[in-house]
């Protein structure tokens, strides 16, 4: 199976106007700079891009805007998800998937299934999917952790899950599945802060969300950490740790996209029921901002 996900993938914010419509034009210029600062792969729709918030036609053209800007130049992943298996299929057979390499498919929430019922609802979509996916296990926000074990199997028994963005946190169960998954199943960080810790044990990559704003330096970051350059990597983790941290304390994308209004790259306008980082943050965050060179 291919590596197309590995090294470098950022989840794209979803820049909009002050009148809370989708900007565009800078969303192609964040594309725009993740392909000229070295990162490797983009992923649209996922949660950085506050899709819940979106429309089925603001989706789609999200879609085409980033895969017509990225124009063949690094591989595209479109988040699809929910907790009506069906559903999720239906909305994979009925999206326009031209240009898309891949699909990151988010653990089913609120309704909270068995280990059981996670594999049946990825093996249901693995049969009907047709592009490769990255299995995406978030238990904070979904409710519901999919244990190495489940993980493993489907690994095994579809040719199509690629891989897994692991954002539990629990290096225990990710050092799991990196033992026993081949070598060409992905073990990517779903968390920026567990990028160098999972790289240290065989992950693959990262999907980032700090890398909106830094795309250079998170790229570097992983790449010295795959070389295994761990020394090198250690100095931009550090450089980073501050506001890894600051940009999630009050939820994400609300602190990444106050990063970006600082350095200039988009509005610090969010879709309700999200709002943007209170005052006393948004000043942490430029201090930080002020001390990243």
């Amino acid at each position: 199976m291919s590596l197309e996900f590995s090294g470098a993938g950022v989840a794209l914010i979803t820049p909009f106007n002050e009148n809370n419509a989708i900007d565009y034009d800078t969303l192609g210029q964040i594309v725009d700079n993740q392909l000229s600062n070295g990162m490797d792969y983009l992923v649209a729709l996922g949660t950085t891009g506050e899709t819940p918030a979106l429309t089925k036609n603001e989706k789609l053209n999200i879609v085409r805007s980033v895969v017509e800007r990225a124009d063949g130049k690094v591989p595209v992943v479109v988040g699809i998800g929910g907790n009506n298996t069906q559903n999720v299929i239906k909305s994979i057979k009925n999206a326009d998937l031209t240009g898309v390499d891949g699909l990151l498919i988010v653990t089913p929430y609120y309704n909270k299934p068995s280990q059981e019922g996670l594999y049946n609802h990825y093996k249901a979509i693995s049969e009907e999917s047709p592009l490769p996916i990255i299995l995406y296990n978030v238990p904070s926000r979904t409710g519901v952790n999919m244990e190495a074990e489940t993980v493993i199997r489907l690994a095994e028994d579809f040719k199509n899950i690629v891989a897994v963005k692991e954002a539990s946190g629990i290096l225990s169960q990710l050092s799991t599945i990196e033992k026993y998954t081949s070598d060409d199943f992905l073990l990517i960080s779903g968390d920026d802060v567990l990028a160098v810790p999972i790289l240290s044990i065989g992950g693959k990559g990262i999907i980032s969300v700090i890398a909106n704003a830094y795309p250079e330096k998170l790229s570097r970051l992983i790449h010295l950490g795959m070389e295994g350059n761990f020394a090198e990597a250690q100095k931009i983790h550090m450089e980073l740790i501050d506001m890894f941290k600051l940009i999630f304390k009050e939820g994400s994308p609300g602190g990444v996209k106050a990063l970006m209004e600082i350095l200039g790259m988009c509005k610090n306008m969010l879709r309700s029921p999200l709002a943007p980082v209170s005052e006393k943050l948004y000043l942490e965050i430029k201090e930080a901002a002020r001390l990243i060179k």
